[in-house]
C-alpha cells in the first residue's frame, strides 16, 4: 500500500510537492523526504499537526520530545508510524517548518493505492520554488504577511472596514454607559 500526499503553501502560489510513502514509515521519514523535496537544512524545529477538516489542529507529532507532562499525550516522528495517525483519503495535515513565525504547509492524503508499495518515500511531482526556510520577523512585515483587515476578516464576508471608527472604535457614538477611561475601569 502507498500513500499519496499532497503538499501546498500559502506563502508561495504555484509550490506543490507530492511524495509517496510506505504507510508503515514513521513521520521523521515523511519529515525527512518533505526536506529533501523543498531543500531545507534538517536543523529547525519541526511538528505534524493531525488536522480535522477545517483545519483544526488535534493531534501533535513532534520532532523532539517538548513536554514531559504525564497527562499530555504526545508522539515523537521517529516513534509514530503514518498509519498509526492517519488512516482515510482525504486526512488533513500541518507541517510547521518554521517555529518563530509560525510557518507551515498544508498536507492532504490525496490517494490511498492498493497493491503497490513503495520503500521509504519518494517525491514524484515538484512544481515552483518552496518558500525559504526561515525568515525574520522584520522581513515577514516586509513582505506583507502581516495582519490585513479586508473583508475577509475572521471569515466573515459581511466584514466592512468602514463599519470600525477610526477615532478609537467609537462604534455607538458614546452612548455607552459605563467608565469610558481604562484608568476608571476597575477588575
Amino acid at each position: 500500500m502507498i500513500y499519496r500526499f499532497t503538499i501546498i503553501s500559502d506563502e508561495v502560489d504555484d509550490f506543490l510537492r507530492e511524495i509517496q510513502i510506505d504507510p508503515e514509515a514513521t513521520f521523521y521519514d515523511f519529515h525527512e523526504a518533505i526536506i529533501k523535496s523543498v531543500g531545507y537544512a534538517d536543523d529547525q524545529m519541526t511538528s505534524f499537526f493531525v488536522c480535522d477538516d477545517d483545519w483544526e489542529k488535534e493531534k501533535e507529532i513532534t520532532l523532539e520530545e517538548m513536554d514531559n507532562n504525564p497527562e499530555m499525550d504526545s508522539w515523537l516522528m521517529k516513534d509514530t508510524t503514518i498509519n498509526e495517525m492517519i488512516e482515510d483519503e482525504k486526512q488533513k495535515m500541518l507541517y510547521v517548518f518554521d517555529y518563530m513565525t509560525e510557518r507551515l504547509f498544508f498536507i492532504e492524503l490525496t490517494e490511498i493505492i492498493t497493491g503497490k508499495n513503495v520503500q521509504g518515500a519518494v517525491c514524484t511531482k515538484k512544481i515552483g520554488d518552496a518558500p525559504k526556510q526561515t525568515i525574520d520577523f522584520e522581513e515577514m512585515i516586509a513582505t506583507g504577511n502581516s495582519l490585513e483587515l479586508d473583508e475577509n476578516f475572521y471569515g466573515d464576508q459581511d466584514f466592512d472596514l468602514e463599519d470600525f471608527d477610526q477615532e478609537g472604535f467609537d462604534i455607538d457614538g458614546g452612548a455607552a454607559s459605563g467608565p469610558t477611561d481604562y484608568n476608571e475601569e476597575r477588575f
